[in-house]
């Protein structure tokens, strides 16, 4: 298990040739509009749709608590989303450069929101990895272990938020 409290402005070095900034833009509607006006807190729709260039837009609501649509995506699962994906992808990359074959990938991330002091603002506490991960016979598992920490030392994402995360990664031969 590995844990990332994070820290501010911790740089690598950057590889050759590679923009050190990268610009991310969506644009976002707010299409609970359509149902009339937010006259009252209780009534007024959550919808939202928000667009990238080039890729499909998605629906998104609030979360349930707070009066969403249940059935689309809303920005709590995103986050935990995001976290899970940039572990993954860092990982994947590292076992690809390192000879690690994995051959199957899956995590069930969590990520825990709430209030902490009484007055104090929602916000997430942790979230917490937990990928399961199957090399073929050929892989050094002691490797691919390892490869995790330093996954997660590189997943910029986590990088970026200002609470713990946690990953407590299983990896196994297939």
């Amino acid at each position: 298990m590995y844990s990332r409290i994070p820290r501010r402005h911790k740089h690598r070095v950057h590889p050759k040739g590679m923009p050190r900034r990268h610009r991310f833009e969506a644009r976002l509607r707010w299409t609970g509009a359509q149902h009339g006006p937010t006259d009252s807190y209780e009534r007024y729709d959550r919808g939202l749709r928000v667009e990238f260039d080039g890729k499909p837009p998605m629906e998104l609501s609030a979360a349930p608590p707070f009066r969403g649509d249940g059935s689309v995506h809303n920005p709590e699962d995103l986050l935990v989303a995001a976290l899970s994906a940039c572990h993954a992808l860092s990982y994947l990359a590292l076992c690809a450069r390192r000879g690690v074959r994995v051959v199957g990938y899956e995590d069930a991330a969590v990520g825990e929101l709430g209030h902490g002091a009484p007055g104090e603002t929602l916000r997430f506490h942790e979230a917490v990895l937990r990928p399961r991960v199957t090399i073929d016979a050929t892989s050094d598992l002691a490797l691919a272990e390892r490869l995790h920490e330093r996954a997660h030392q590189e997943c910029f994402i986590a990088a970026s938020v200002n609470f713990p995360v946690r990953c407590e990664a299983v990896v196994e031969r297939g």
